[in-house]
């Protein structure tokens, strides 16, 4: 059995991608893949490096608005549906999978073309342009949030959830304390911005720390991003923060091992990427939101708003986020031991952390009629 998956731009849509290939192969050992993506994005450094094959197609965004540039890029996703076609068509997969990003149009447009069962998942609350179009054609839509179903055609769309890696529910909180040095006895917030970091994040956290400091009743595993960690140690110093005497606080520029640093958590505060989101849900940890405002169609915005309707989080918008704002927020829920169960409760009510393993199911059931 032979499967092209597509996805790219962001790791949003690169790992769920991987996580899906792991869950089919798990199922289905002797399945090849092949991944085609585009050689300007993370993917042309992350999927060799996972031993999976991988070509590429010239493709770039639209701008949303009228410009010369757009039309360069018409003629560029042109050309890329035509070497779509080609790389279709020498690779005879009997399915395709796409995860989002630009380069899935192409991709998946070209296996629809060609008969070859598709398959899109949608990660958002609100979807993308490229998913809402590749609807029209695609065999099979998956949608992460359930709010997400109601864009596309009900009698081809099921709702599964996001897949997660399996190490996020594998890891145990008493180990994962033990490993960043948290003492057991303690609530734990976590706090990144993502695999870059955030800055405002990053910034009204400086007061936060400053706080805790000298409040050591609670703990932090705080990752900032790599380009933003001598800037933030160096404002803390500032600030009067003696990283070396204050051990409820530990500070890192990245975490290479997330699902350990989940497994800590009483307590989040994240960006509200759709992965993080469904990673956190996964583990029911309820969490404080703070959306990038710059995420196309504001989809980060709406993610955040289901979960705190959900009950599941509390939202803060970029523009509003202070260290204030912030360190009220976070006092108020560590102080209210129901508060923070029952956001535990809805946050864990909406977790799928059997996503992948449903999602390569369905795959594998749209080849069926293609075996020989």
């Amino acid at each position: 059995m032979r499967i092209i998956v597509s996805g790219g731009g962001t790791g949003g849509h690169i790992y769920p991608a991987v996580t899906l290939i792991r869950a089919i192969q798990e199922k289905s050992p002797k399945a090849e893949f092949l991944y085609v993506g585009t050689r300007h994005g993370l993917e042309a450094d992350i999927i060799p490096r996972e031993g999976i094959s991988f070509q590429t197609v010239n493709i770039r965004g639209f701008e949303r608005r009228f410009s010369f540039a757009n039309i360069g890029r018409a003629a560029a996703a042109l050309a890329g549906v035509v070497k779509a076609i080609k790389i279709v068509r020498a690779f005879h997969p009997d399915a395709a999978i796409g995860t989002g990003g630009y380069v899935c149009g192409p991709t998946l447009l070209a296996a629809s073309l060609l008969g070859v069962p598709t398959l899109i998942q949608e990660q958002n609350v609100v979807p993308g342009l490229t998913n809402r179009i590749l609807a029209r054609f695609v065999t099979r839509v998956v949608a992460g949030p359930p709010e997400a179903a109601a864009y596309f055609p009900a009698r081809k769309t099921v709702v599964t959830g996001n897949p997660i890696r399996r190490e996020i529910m594998l890891a145990k909180r008493e180990d994962a304390l033990a490993t960043f040095g948290l003492d057991p006895g303690k609530k734990t917030v976590l706090v990144s911005g993502g695999s870059q970091g955030a800055r405002s994040i990053n910034r009204a956290m400086i007061g936060v720390l400053a706080h805790y400091a000298s409040h050591p009743e609670v703990q932090f595993l705080h990752a900032t991003g790599s380009g933003e960690y001598e800037d933030i140690l160096a404002k803390l110093q500032a600030e009067g923060v003696d990283l070396a005497a204050a051990k409820n606080l530990v500070i890192r520029p990245y975490l290479y091992n997330m699902p350990e640093a989940l497994a800590c958590a009483d307590l989040a505060v994240f960006r509200a990427g759709a992965i993080g989101i469904a990673e956190l849900t996964a583990r029911g940890i309820p969490a404080v939101l703070v959306p990038y405002p710059h995420a196309a169609a504001n989809h980060q915005e709406h993610n955040a708003r289901a979960l705190a309707e959900a009950g599941a989080a509390r939202m803060i918008l970029d523009r509003d986020l202070t260290a204030g704002r912030l360190l009220a927020v976070l006092k108020e829920l560590l102080g209210e031991e129901h508060e923070l169960k029952r956001m535990a409760e809805r946050s864990q009510a909406l977790g799928r952390p059997q996503a992948a393993e449903e999602i390569a199911a369905l795959v594998l059931a749209m080849t069926e009629g293609r075996k020989q």
